[in-house]
């Protein structure tokens, strides 16, 4: 596996940072419905957060994957006007990150990892997502899953964009695909704040190391996923870390996970 990360990294480590957050961005990326469909069996999605209503940019539900029971949880985008406006262009609403807890607590009840994907620019900033809640939302997913009893694997498939991606991947392992970014804002918006100039986003991004080389040399990811025979590599990578993270307790699975962001 490290010769295989080694080997990535420098290849990745190559590419033009613009090229990347081009990829990354792309409307033609793969989904996390595409992935689910690739990587799972026995999909049967759930809907709604119990409060109030469904979202769309977050699909959910229950899985098996090598026969075992799951629970896999992605951000949607769209690939047309029509699917980016039912899923909010992948940013979700605070009842999406209710219902992905809602979901995560249901695994927990029922000693099922839980499994997801992550594609968004950042949580949904409107002012009826502010109404209902939005930072309460991501910070109360933060808590809970720092203290979950069940596995939690996380991939950066795309944008991993604030603390709307981070409301799904405080994980116990954290993945990146090879042309995924993961980043505390972005660039456009770091190049506004410290330039009064978004244009110089890929000058930005390179000072943020948000590429997932950077992302590697730095801790913050596990390792990177190639691209190529991307399906077969996400299976293996999966069968990989349900098979350690099987060998700890309950009480281990969350002191892991406290640890690894605590020393953020």
């Amino acid at each position: 596996m490290s010769e295989t990360i080694d080997s990535l990294t420098g290849e990745v480590s190559q590419k033009n940072i613009a090229d990347i957050i081009n990829e990354a961005r792309a409307a033609d990326r793969i989904s996390a419905r595409d992935i689910i469909d690739k990587v799972f069996t026995d999909f049967f999605e759930l809907h709604g957060d119990r409060q109030l209503t469904d979202d769309e940019a977050i699909v959910g539900g229950i899985a098996r994957f090598n026969n075992q029971a799951v629970t896999v949880i992605g951000i949607q985008k769209g690939r047309n006007l029509a699917e980016n406006l039912a899923t909010n262009f992948g940013q979700p609403s605070p009842n999406g990150y209710r219902k992905a807890l809602r979901l995560m607590k249901q695994a927990e009840k029922f000693g099922r990892p839980v499994i997801t994907f992550i594609n968004t620019a950042g949580a949904y900033p409107g002012i009826e997502a502010e109404e209902r809640g939005q930072g309460e939302a991501i910070a109360r997913n933060l808590l809970e899953m720092s203290d979950l009893k069940v596995p939690i694997i996380a991939f950066i498939t795309g944008e991993g964009g604030s603390g709307g991606a981070l409301a799904l991947a405080l994980a116990n392992k954290v993945y990146i695909l090879e042309n995924a970014v993961y980043s505390v804002l972005s660039p456009e918006g770091f190049a506004t704040i410290l330039w009064k100039d978004g244009s110089r986003r890929d000058e930005a991004a390179e000072l943020m190391k948000i590429t997932a080389p950077h992302l590697l040399e730095m801790g913050l990811v596990d390792a990177i996923i190639s691209e190529e025979n991307l399906i077969e590599n996400l299976k293996r990578q999966l069968t990989e870390s349900l098979g350690d993270l099987s060998l700890l307790t309950e009480t281990e699975l969350a002191e892991q996970r406290y640890e690894r962001f605590r020393k953020y």
